[in-house]
């Protein structure tokens, strides 16, 4: 069995969410060995939140859910690249493609991407 290292970040991994198709980098999250357990047993990747303190699926607010294509780990087993399906066409939580949407030229960050949806007609609070 595959045994991941959760013990340099305070028992998280860093994880890479890549477009499994088109190889864009979508996000970065972190898993906790329970997240991992549930991105293994649902095929849906499922992260740990630092600031909420909680485990969380991908799309249980939105419905963008990520679908697990393929995992890779790095050669310290303690951070993972998972190339994933990621229903909605958007992944960040302020309705773009990538959590990467801004560009960084010169002393700014200008948006590089369309929005995909209003967050606010989404996550109704």
């Amino acid at each position: 069995m595959l045994e991941l290292n959760f013990d340099k970040l305070n028992g998280l991994l860093p994880v890479i969410i890549q477009d499994y198709q088109s190889g864009k980098v979508l996000m970065l999250g972190f898993m906790n060995p329970e997240a991992w357990r549930l991105t293994r047993e649902t095929g849906k990747v499922h992260y740990f939140s630092r600031t909420r303190n909680k485990l969380w699926m991908k799309g249980e607010s939105s419905g963008h859910v990520q679908i697990v294509k393929e995992m890779y780990i790095d050669c310290d087993n303690d951070t993972l690249l998972i190339k994933a399906e990621q229903v909605g066409k958007a992944t960040c939580h302020e309705g773009y493609e990538s959590c990467f949407f801004r560009k960084i030229d010169g002393g700014s960050a200008d948006i590089c991407e369309e929005r995909i949806f209003n967050p606010d007609d989404v996550y109704k609070k």
